[in-house]
């Protein structure tokens, strides 16, 4: 009997981190559609997502920056959101407080926001990426922590070690949710050809919907 609640235990615990979040999306591409949640635990990132689809600031977006075995990042470019600042009279640069959480890591589909060299490590407004990061191996994981000064929990050495990613961002990009079904498309988006500054040579565009689950 324990060993059956043990084992409950832990299928809860997996399966809550995806499905017990309260809010989902769903993303529309010509290359086929995936989901994606949005973490409770990163509430201000999670926010900022949702308000963005519903003012339509991703309305007409494009993955506009992919790098296979990296990520595909989409929304705002980095040399649009530069222009746009520098042509702003106030000098503007509004950006969004880092949120850092152990259990938001950059394995592989996580859901990150793109910023610049801010010390404080903010994020962009308009700028998001999934990770299509590669294996990664113990020894790594062991000089990623020496170098970065952080300590990889047992939950993340067992993602990473199984399935890869892209630790080497942890603690300097914030990660707010996750691909939970139709990861495979998202892969595919990370093989398109792109020229020597990693724009897509034809247009990749997506749209993104608000769903239940």
């Amino acid at each position: 009997m324990r060993k059956i609640l043990t084992i409950l235990c832990f299928l809860f615990i997996v399966l809550g981190n995806c499905y017990a979040q309260s809010k989902h999306l769903l993303f529309k591409t010509d290359f086929g559609d995936f989901k994606v949640v949005l973490y409770d635990y990163t509430p201000n990132h999670r926010d900022l997502m949702l308000r963005s689809i519903r003012d339509t600031v991703y309305q007409g977006a494009l993955f506009n920056r992919i790098i296979e075995n990296f990520v595909v990042q989409g929304g705002e470019h980095d040399i649009d959101i530069e222009k746009r600042e520098a042509a702003d009279p106030l000098h503007k640069k509004p950006r969004l407080a880092a949120e850092f959480d152990d259990r938001a890591f950059h394995k592989m589909g996580a859901l990150g926001a793109g910023r610049d060299g801010n010390p404080a490590k903010a994020s962009f407004l308009n700028q998001i990426y999934f990770v299509v990061g590669k294996k990664i191996t113990a020894a790594e994981l062991d000089s990623l922590e020496l170098k970065k000064g952080i300590k990889y929990t047992a939950a993340q050495r067992k993602e990473y070690l199984a399935r890869g990613g892209q630790p080497r961002l942890d603690h300097d990009f914030t990660v707010f949710g996750e691909i939970y079904e139709g990861f495979d498309v998202i892969m595919k988006i990370s093989r398109v050809k792109t020229d020597k500054q990693d724009y897509p040579l034809h247009k990749v565009p997506f749209k993104i919907v608000e769903i239940s689950k």
